[in-house]
Order: C-alpha cells, then sequence, then structure tokens
C-alpha cells in the first residue's frame, strides 16, 4: 500500500516553503517586551534566539495590526499600522531583519474577509446613504418583512448565522435616528464583512499584500480564506438547522457583548453556533474565491524570495481544499483533516492518504498542523476519553483532560507530523508540552465566541494563555521587563505552567523542548519535508499502528492498547517516550501512545 510522492523538488531548486517548519506566534502571548502584561513585537524580537535555537524556518505571526482588539486583533482597524499594544512599524521591521539574519522568514497574516467597526471605509459607510459608494464596500441590504408583524416591519434579510453564534446581520440606526439597513458580519458584531465584487475592496487588498511585500515579508497566512465570496442573492441556507444551539435571549441592555455602537440584533432569535466544516453553504467554498487567488498569485510574482499564501480554508472534502494550491493560486492550505483526526490510527492514516493524493493531484506539498490559535491544544483533546474529539474550549466543570496521557500521545503525534513530506506547522508552547488553561474564570475570558453563545461555547482563550519561560519569576517569565516591574499577564496562566516553562526543559534530556529540537534536527537532516511516504507491512491502523517509510526511514506510532515489536534490523534513532537516548539501541518494542523513527542497523 503506498501513497504518491509529494511533488516537491529536490535540491537548492527546491522553494524554502516546500518543507519548511513554521512555528505560529500569537503575539499577545508569546513574550511581553515592555513589561505591560501584553505580548508584543519587541518581545518577539528578544526570543528570537529561542526559535533558532528550536530550528524552524519560518514564523507567522498573527495579527498585530491596529485594532480595537474586540476578536484578538483579526478586527482590523488599519492593515498598514501595528497596533500601539505590539509597538510600531519600526519594531516591525528591526524584528523582520533580525529573523532574516538568523535564517528565518517571516509570514504574517492577512484578513481579508472583513475588517473592523472601526477601521475608515465602515465609519465612512455608516455615515453614508443606502447605495452609496461607501456601503458598497461592505454587504448592506434592506431587511425583509416581518411575517408576524411585530417590530418595525423588518427583518434580517436572510437567516445566515454568525460562526461565532447569534445572527449574522445587524442593523444600524441612520443618521436621522430611524432604523436602516443590515450589514453582513459572519464573525463579531465589530467585523463587518467586505464586499468582493467591488473594486475598491479588489484594489485595497493588492496595496495591502504590496506594503508588507515591500517591507520585506516572506508570504500571508491568509484568514478565513474559503469565504470572501458569497453566493449571488445571498439565499437562506438550511444548513442553519444544524447549528449548535447556544442560550436564548439578549443582555439586558437588548445588546450581544462587543456590539458596534448604533448597531441593533435580532433579539428574539436564538444565539447559536455553526461550524465552518458544515457542507455546502452559501457563504463559504464559493468557486469565486478562486480569481482572487490567482490575482494575488500575480501579486507575489512581482517579487522574489519564493513569497507565499498559506489558506486558512475550512474545506471538505480533501479534493476541494486541493483546490486552493493550483499551480496560479496559493503555495499552501493548512491541512485540516489531520488535525481533526485525533488521537486514532485509522482516522489519521486515512487523513494522511488522501491529503497526499490531493495535494500531488495539483503539484503541491501538504502541510501538517495539530493545533492553533482557534483550536484546543492538543495535548489536552488527546488526554480526554475520546481523543477524536475536537471540543470548542473546556471549562472547569466540563471533562478534564488526564495531562499525562495527553501529552504522550501529542509528543508522539508530533513525531509523526514531523516526518510527513511536506511543510508542518508548530503552535507556540506546543514545543513546550503547554496543555489547555481548561479553569479560567469567566471573568477572564475575552474570546467573543464564549459572550455570542451565552457561555454555550467555552472559546479560545484556553489555548491563548501567555507562555511560561521561566518558572521562578513573576508570570514564569512572560514579561521581559530589562529590570523594571512588570504587569501581571493579560490572560492568567495556571500553575501546571511552572514545571513546563522554557527555562525547566532547556538541556533537560527527555523534555518535551528537547523532543521537538531533535525531531526537527532530524527532519532537517533526512530532508523528509523534501521525501515521500510509502506504507509498510507494519502499517495496521485498525490494530493501532501507524508505520510508513519515508527515504531509509520507518516510522512506526503505536496508537494502539499492546506494545509493537521494533523490526528486525532496525534500531530506533528517535523516540518520543520518557526513557533515555542511551536506551534507544536496545529497544526491541514500541510502547503504547508512543511513535519512534526507526534507522536501519
Amino acid at each position: 500500500m503506498s501513497n504518491p510522492p509529494v511533488p516537491a523538488a529536490s535540491g537548492a531548486s527546491s522553494p524554502w516553503w516546500a518543507d519548511a517548519v513554521v512555528y505560529q506566534i500569537y503575539p499577545r502571548s508569546f513574550a511581553d517586551g515592555n513589561g505591560d502584561g501584553m505580548g508584543d513585537l519587541r518581545g518577539v524580537m528578544d526570543r528570537l534566539p529561542y526559535l533558532e535555537q528550536l530550528g524552524v524556518d519560518a514564523i507567522w505571526l498573527s495579527p498585530f495590526y491596529q485594532s480595537p482588539q474586540a476578536d484578538g486583533g483579526y478586527d482590523v482597524a488599519d492593515y498598514r499600522q501595528v497596533d500601539l499594544l505590539f509597538g510600531s512599524l519600526a519594531d516591525f521591521d528591526a524584528m523582520l531583519q533580525d529573523a532574516h539574519r538568523r535564517g528565518m522568514k517571516v509570514i504574517v497574516d492577512l484578513v481579508p474577509n472583513h475588517t473592523s467597526d472601526e477601521h475608515a471605509w465602515f465609519q465612512a459607510a455608516l455615515g453614508a446613504l443606502p447605495g452609496s459608494p461607501e456601503r458598497d464596500r461592505y454587504i448592506f441590504r434592506e431587511g425583509r418583512d416581518e411575517v408576524s408583524g411585530s417590530g418595525d416591519g423588518k427583518r434580517a434579510p436572510n437567516n445566515w448565522k454568525s460562526v461565532f453564534g447569534g445572527p449574522a446581520w445587524s442593523r444600524v440606526t441612520e443618521a436621522d435616528g430611524s432604523p436602516g439597513q443590515w450589514y453582513l458580519h459572519l464573525f463579531d458584531t465589530r467585523q463587518p464583512d467586505l464586499n468582493w465584487e467591488n473594486p475598491d475592496v479588489q484594489e485595497e487588498m493588492r496595496a495591502v499584500l504590496r506594503f508588507w511585500l515591500d517591507r520585506g515579508a516572506d508570504g500571508f497566512r491568509v484568514d478565513v480564506a474559503h469565504g470572501l465570496v458569497k453566493e449571488a442573492g445571498l439565499p437562506d441556507w438550511e444548513g442553519v438547522a444544524a447549528m449548535v444551539e447556544g442560550t436564548a435571549g439578549p443582555r439586558p441592555d437588548g445588546h450581544l457583548p462587543g456590539d458596534a455602537p448604533g448597531a441593533h440584533t435580532d433579539a428574539e432569535e436564538p444565539h447559536r453556533a455553526v461550524s465552518p466544516m458544515y457542507p455546502p453553504s452559501p457563504f463559504f467554498d464559493q468557486d469565486g474565491v478562486h480569481d482572487i487567488y490567482r490575482d494575488w498569485h500575480r501579486v507575489l510574482d512581482e517579487y522574489g524570495g519564493d513569497r507565499m499564501m498559506v489558506a486558512e480554508a475550512w474545506v471538505e472534502p480533501a479534493e476541494r481544499l486541493a483546490r486552493y494550491v493550483r499551480p496560479d493560486e496559493m503555495q499552501q492550505a493548512f491541512n485540516f483533516d489531520f488535525l481533526l483526526a485525533g488521537w486514532d490510527a485509522e482516522r489519521m492514516s486515512e487523513a494522511i492518504e488522501a491529503s497526499l493524493a490531493a495535494a500531488a493531484s495539483v503539484g503541491a506539498p501538504s502541510t501538517w498542523v495539530l493545533s492553533n490559535h482557534d483550536t484546543v491544544r492538543h495535548a489536552s483533546r488527546f488526554g480526554l476519553k475520546d481523543p477524536t474529539t475536537f471540543p470548542k474550549g473546556i471549562a472547569a466543570d466540563d471533562e478534564q483532560p488526564d495531562a499525562a496521557l495527553g501529552l504522550a500521545r501529542a509528543r508522539a503525534a508530533t513525531l509523526v507530523a514531523l516526518a510527513l513530506p511536506g511543510s508542518a506547522y508548530i503552535y507556540q508552547g506546543e514545543e513546550l508540552g503547554l496543555p489547555e488553561h481548561t479553569t479560567l474564570p469567566a471573568e477572564a475570558r475575552q474570546d467573543p465566541t464564549f459572550f455570542r453563545t451565552r457561555g454555550a461555547e467555552t472559546g479560545r482563550d484556553g489555548c491563548r494563555v501567555p507562555l511560561p519561560w521561566a518558572e521562578g519569576q513573576p508570570g514564569f517569565g512572560f514579561s521581559i521587563t530589562h529590570g523594571g516591574p512588570a504587569a501581571e499577564p493579560w490572560l492568567p496562566q495556571p500553575e501546571s505552567f511552572g514545571p513546563l516553562a522554557a527555562d525547566q526543559q532547556d538541556g533537560e534530556e527527555g523534555s518535551t523542548l528537547e523532543l521537538y529540537r531533535a525531531a526537527i534536527r532530524f527532519r532537517s537532516a533526512r530532508r523528509l519535508g523534501l521525501g515521500s511516504l510509502e506504507w509498510t507491512d507494519e502499517h495496521a491502523p485498525d490494530s493501532g499502528l501507524l508505520a510508513f517509510r519515508n527515504g531509509d526511514v520507518l516510522v512506526v506510532a503505536n496508537m494502539g492498547f499492546a506494545s509493537a515489536p521494533v523490526p528486525e534490523g532496525y534500531s530506533v534513532a528517535l523516540s518520543s517516550g520518557p526513557e533515555p537516548a542511551e536506551d534507544w539501541a536496545g529497544m526491541r518494542e514500541v510502547p503504547v501512545d508512543c511513535t519512534v523513527y526507526l534507522q536501519p542497523e
């Protein structure tokens, strides 16, 4: 049983992104360089030596643009300015230059589906008349007649719901004080969707691309890449019936937390959340998005250095996702099938095979990712009774993960991901084995999902907690104060982070940090990212065994319930288990919840 090799070129002609290990930085939680409790670009620059030692090829920075921070910076008010929380354009330039000096590429987040409600364009739209050029940059519509006859005779233009819970439409108050048109926001009320049929929008985003490319950015992670184009006519969607029910009713003041000033929501509608993975909708994965990415591809072609784009596209099946990485579109797309497979050999095997086949069909490398800023950390997901579940956050009254079991499985899954051909993405802190913060108090939470669903969805704050750098320091060393006082980190850290701090793992044999360093070195030395996959005779996913060969490396992951033999003629080169390296040569069995790299004896 074999799978087609990834068609990445070998040797010096291979683009850097084809096999890159990319480290995602969520800036507000990575490192604080000025002691105010909020991560920033100075903090990123201070920690670049750590990332250089980790061995990653590139860093991806989640949004650091000027923003009211209603959704962690994914509500952009100015695409060309750094938010004061994170520093300045000069700080970005210095950080990028230092990263390049250390041999690391820099990928910035692009948020093209929506802006902040504080963006100059949207403010102009609120002050303009219906049908004006200002409003045409967004998706404004007249309401529909109210069937029941209640209210002012209007209701939302269609039945769409926000991914964050609640209605996807909010109504504005016109200049004369009367209820006016409705605007679309597939996410928070403060994130109005742009109208990608408008030439102004298209030209503006080309200019934003060029602005960051001119500053030296090596690529873009494209947020909600599957959502820019909506079906003509904005029809109702029957999939709304499958949305997850939340708690009904507005706040006492009649608004959802974070509502835009002057915006009205449908207070009678139950607030529900919808998974972006639900099958075909009129607002996701429309064919028109591909014209946009062909256009952007031409913009990137104006610059040297193998500039790239990676799509955040929650698209099924894998063949649909592959359309985003055709030769004249993006270079990569996140492989969420692999992330969603969980700790299960059959599901993971199917995801790997489907992903490689789909990517190969369009001549692209695949990508491998296990966690990011939107998901419960895999060290916690894999410690649940069902390690294939995908909870939308974990709260104190939910099932609590088995931390030791989850970490063992997370380490093992990481070795699988880093041995696969293609590119791998690491979410900050997973190299420390960080778990989800599952006991955050409600008053500390900031994710709009938590508020818009009235707490029915716990939200993403638990995976966004500031990193621990030094166990014995305030905030576990999150703030680099250079001798001054430090504020409390913007989200509280659990006590469990202390022993996992970077200073406690640095140089410690068997630590998760040293495992990541060793695995990345091994991957680079053996050029596994430019290799190919072949399932071997040991591959038995129905028995919990995942086994494949990449070059002369045999990878065996034991997801079953009994130890598995090390094949004759092979010895262990690297193990995800806790045993010391000097014991590897004598290992003749692969323990449960462990992955090993084997080499011929």
